[in-house]
C-alpha cells in the first residue's frame, strides 16, 4: 500500500496565455491535515479543481494517484466516488432551496423515485450538528448570512463521508468563535482518519492545525515542510519570495472632528426576526474605527441599514459633518459621501462579467455622465488612475474582473469606492480570502485614505486585523454595542468578552 493517500505528479494546467500550474507535485499522507498555502494566483485553487474533477482528465498534464492507483477523473462525480469532497472559497449553494435540500443535493435517498424527506431531514440535522450549527434544516438558504452559509457548505461536504476533504478558505466568512469551532471539528475528523487538505491565508490557523505544509508560488511547488520546521516569517518568505515586515502598518495619529454620527439607530427585519437596537456611534476624521463581533452579531446588517438596503428603520438619526441626512437608498448615501465596500465582493461589489473599467466607474456614473451618456474618456482616465495607484495586476483595464485574483478583485472594489470621493468609507471584511502580501497593500491604501481625512469603519472577523489596524474598537453582540475599547487597552480577551455579551 502506498505511503500516500494522494499523489499529484507533474501537474501542468494552462489557460490562454497563462500557465497556471507548472510541473506541480503534491502528496498527502493518510489521516493528516496538509496545508496548501501561497499568494492569490499561486495556483492553489486551480490545483484543487484538477483534483476534484472540475478540470477533467485530458485538460491538464500529469497524474493523480489515490492509494497508489491512477485516477482519471472526468467529472466531479468521479472524484466524489473516489472519496474526494471539496468546499470551494466561492459558495456553491442553491439559494432558493432549503438547507436540507442543499446538503442532500445529488445524494438523495429515494424509493421508487420518491425522495424520503424524513431521511433527508435526519441526514441534514446530523451534518449540521457536526459543524455546530443549531438551525432548522428546512430553512431556505437565502435567509442565512454568509457565515452560516459557509457552515452549511462544510456540512454538505461532511455528509458525503469523504476520505479526502478539501477546504478552500473555510473560515474566511467566520468570526473567531466559529473558526475555532471548525478547527476543533477538523481535529476530530483527523482522529477519525479523515484526511484534510487545508487552504487558508490565516497563517495562525495553518500552524494550529496542519501537520505538514506545501507552499506554491507562481504555479510551482516551492517546498513541503513539517510544521515544526517553519515559523510564520519563514512561511511568508517562501510564499511571497521576499521578507515582509510590519504586516499591520498602523500609524499613530490624532483623531479629528466628528464626520459621521449615528444616534439611537434601530432597525427590524421581520423575515429573519432580527433587530438592531438603539445603536449610537461616531466616526472621526483621521481614525480607523474597528467593529468586532461574532457572526450574526449584526455588524453587516447595521451598516447596510444605514443605506436603507436592510430591514425597516424604526428610529434614529444620521448626521454627516453636522448635517442631518435622510437616506432612502444606496444612491442617496453615496451622493452624501458615504460608501460601503460589502463583505461579499463577488455578489455585491463587482459585476464579474464586466471589465475593470466599467466596475471602477459603476458607483460614479452620475458624475461622469451627461444626458445619461457616459463620458468614455473620463471613465478610462479614472480606471487607469486607480488601477495604477492601487497596483492592480492586470494586462489592461479591459480585463474582466472574473479573471483577476481575489486580492486584485478587492482592489477594484476599493478603486470603485475611491472614485466616489467618500467622506466616510465603510469596509466590511476588506481582506477576506486574500493573501498576506495583498493584505499589506490594502492596509497601506487604507492608511493613506485616513491621512487624507477620510473616516474609515473597518468590520472584520479577524481579531489580529482589528487589533492591528484600529484606533478605536466597538464590539457588537445581538444587535447592540456592548463595549468600546481604545487601541492601547484592547486585547483579544476583552473583545471576546464583549462579543459574547459581557458587560
Amino acid at each position: 500500500m502506498s505511503e500516500h493517500i494522494l499523489e499529484m505528479q507533474g501537474i501542468v494546467k494552462e489557460f490562454p496565455g497563462v500557465k497556471a500550474l507548472d510541473n506541480v507535485t503534491f502528496s498527502v499522507r493518510p489521516g493528516e491535515v496538509h496545508a496548501l498555502v501561497g499568494e492569490n494566483g499561486a495556483g492553489k485553487s486551480t490545483l484543487m479543481k484538477v483534483l476534484s474533477g472540475v478540470y477533467p482528465f485530458g485538460t491538464y498534464q500529469g497524474k493523480i494517484l489515490i492509494n497508489g492507483q491512477e485516477q482519471p477523473f472526468h467529472s466531479i462525480r468521479d472524484s466524489e466516488q473516489a472519496g474526494v469532497a471539496i468546499i470551494y472559497q466561492e459558495l456553491a449553494l442553491v439559494k432558493q432551496l432549503s438547507i436540507m435540500e442543499n446538503i442532500c443535493l445529488g445524494h438523495e435517498t429515494a424509493r421508487h423515485g420518491v425522495i424520503s424527506w424524513d431521511e433527508a431531514h435526519l441526514k441534514a440535522k446530523k451534518a449540521l450538528d457536526m459543524v455546530g450549527l443549531s438551525i432548522n434544516p428546512s430553512m431556505p438558504i437565502q435567509h442565512l448570512g454568509v457565515g452560516e452559509q459557509q457552515l452549511v457548505e462544510i456540512a454538505k461536504a461532511l455528509a458525503k463521508n469523504a476520505r479526502i476533504l478539501i477546504l478552500d478558505e473555510p473560515t474566511a466568512a467566520l468570526a473567531e468563535g466559529e473558526a475555532a469551532n471548525l478547527l476543533k471539528i477538523l481535529k476530530n475528523l483527523r482522529e477519525k482518519g479523515v484526511t484534510c487538505i487545508y487552504i487558508s491565508h490565516r497563517l495562525r490557523e495553518v500552524f494550529e492545525l496542519a501537520d505538514r505544509i506545501t507552499i506554491l508560488r507562481d504555479g510551482r511547488t516551492v517546498a513541503t515542510r513539517n510544521k515544526a520546521d517553519l515559523n510564520e516569517d519563514k512561511l511568508i518568505s517562501l510564499m511571497v519570495g521576499r521578507d515582509l515586515t510590519n504586516v499591520y502598518p498602523w500609524k499613530k495619529r490624532e483623531a479629528g472632528k466628528s464626520i459621521l454620527e449615528v444616534k439611537s439607530w434601530s432597525v427590524y427585519d421581520a423575515a429573519i426576526n432580527k433587530t438592531i437596537a438603539d445603536v449610537s456611534f461616531t466616526v472621526r476624521q483621521n481614525e480607523i474605527l474597528g467593529v468586532a463581533g461574532l457572526v450574526g452579531a449584526g455588524r453587516t446588517e447595521l451598516v447596510m441599514s444605514l443605506f436603507n438596503i436592510w430591514g425597516r428603520v424604526t428610529g434614529g438619526e444620521i448626521f454627516l459633518e453636522g448635517r442631518k441626512l435622510s437616506l432612502n437608498s444606496a444612491s442617496d448615501a453615496i451622493q452624501a459621501g458615504i460608501s460601503l465596500a460589502s463583505e461579499d465582493r463577488k455578489r455585491y461589489g463587482l459585476v464579474l462579467t464586466q471589465d475593470i473599467r466599467r466596475n471602477t466607474s459603476l458607483a460614479s456614473l452620475p458624475r461622469i455622465s451627461k444626458y445619461s451618456v457616459v463620458n468614455g474618456n473620463e471613465e478610462i482616465v479614472a480606471a487607469e488612475k486607480y488601477t495604477h495607484d492601487l497596483r492592480i495586476k492586470t494586462p489592461s483595464i479591459e480585463q474582466k474582473t472574473m479573471n483577476l485574483s481575489g486580492g486584485n478583485q478587492q482592489k477594484v472594489v476599493l478603486g470603485k469606492w475611491l472614485m466616489t470621493m467618500p467622506k466616510v468609507l465603510i469596509l466590511d471584511e476588506p481582506t477576506r480570502g486574500i493573501d498576506v502580501g495583498a493584505k499589506v497593500e490594502i492596509y497601506n491604501i487604507v492608511n493613506e485614505l485616513v491621512d487624507q481625512g477620510v473616516g474609515v469603519i473597518m468590520i472584520s472577523s479577524e481579531l489580529p486585523e482589528i487589533l492591528g489596524m484600529s484606533d478605536r474598537i466597538l464590539v457588537m453582540h445581538e444587535g447592540r454595542f456592548t463595549g468600546e475599547l481604545m487601541r492601547a487597552e484592547a486585547t483579544q480577551e476583552k473583545i471576546m468578552h464583549y462579543a459574547t455579551g459581557g458587560k
